[in-house]
């Protein structure tokens, strides 16, 4: 089973952006989806670095792909997208609109944001071009094996998501800048100020979700360590793993230790909680009642 990093979903500096995908050229990971997911008024500040990074990642041996905006509303954002195809590079779709600025007989991935939940949604995207999909998030183990069986009868590769914090929705407004006072369009980027997300808290001051600009997140991290071999069996060829600031090339190491079968995976959610004690994990949406689940929580 493969590795791949998805697209870093938060707003970083463009030196750390930069120093992420050089330390990454050396991570044990097969695949890596760059460039801006949720905001475009992110993207002047490190699109410069782009072509270098993905210089970088492909002499390292990666696999390498740019994504598409996750909600494309603005002419601006439609001409981002269409300048996408003119990098040279694989395209992983998270807004369908953007199949539309791809050559005709084109092929492309398709990201986790992308509505995916049954078998004629996949046989559509085949016919259009798609040769790899990320399946979303929320899906129950159930459904997963219905389309990874599927996949395999239309020749496309499938990757769940392995780790990181859950993309639950994208909107219109920016909550950053609502929290401080500020439009969308005079945003200050107060986002900068929150590497990982915003946490949000209840009211009864229990974790809730986190904010990321125009983006809502979950508060836990979706850790599928314990549905690895169900996975594999079950036809999904690639585990994705979401960047974030802490830890990360320490994370990867540990997804492809528990890949290769060197450690169990208790002694993997151990070391993963090592790299941050405040980490809480879930994978309710693949085994629970509810997304915050955590089928660890006994042991």
């Amino acid at each position: 089973m493969e590795l791949t990093v998805g697209p870093n979903q938060f707003f970083w500096s463009a030196d750390r952006w930069s120093s992420f995908y050089d330390d990454l050229a050396k991570a044990p990971v097969e695949r890596v989806s760059l460039g801006e997911l949720v905001c475009s008024k992110r993207l002047p500040f490190y699109d410069d670095r782009i072509p270098e990074a993905i210089s970088t990642l492909v002499e390292a041996g990666k696999q390498v792909a740019l994504t598409s905006l996750a909600l494309v509303t603005l002419k601006r954002e439609r001409k981002l997208t269409a300048e996408l195809v003119e990098m040279g590079v694989e395209i992983e779709i998270n807004d369908l609109t953007a199949i539309s600025y791809l050559p005709e007989g084109a092929q492309f991935s398709v990201g986790p944001l992308v509505n995916v939940y049954n078998e004629g949604t996949l046989d559509w995207l085949k016919r259009r071009g798609a040769i790899r999909v990320c399946l979303p998030p929320e899906l129950p183990l159930e459904s997963v094996q219905a389309l990874a069986a599927k996949g395999a009868d239309l020749g496309l590769v499938i990757e769940a998501w392995g780790h990181g914090r859950l993309p639950l929705a994208i909107s219109g407004r920016c909550y950053h800048a609502r929290r401080h006072g500020r439009t969308k369009d005079n945003c200050q980027f107060a986002c900068e100020e929150d590497l990982d997300g915003l946490d949000v808290r209840t009211q009864e001051d229990k974790p809730f979700l986190t904010m990321n600009g125009v983006q809502t997140l979950s508060d836990s991290y979706a850790c599928a360590v314990h549905q690895i071999d169900i996975l594999r069996d079950a036809g999904v060829s690639a585990l994705r793993l979401s960047p974030q600031s802490n830890g990360f090339m320490e994370l990867c190491a540990i997804y492809r230790r528990v890949l290769d079968g060197t450690v169990t995976p208790e002694q993997s959610v151990n070391d993963i909680i090592a790299l941050d004690s405040n980490t809480r994990l879930s994978d309710g949406f693949l085994t629970g009642a509810r997304g915050v689940d955590w089928s660890g929580a006994s042991a």
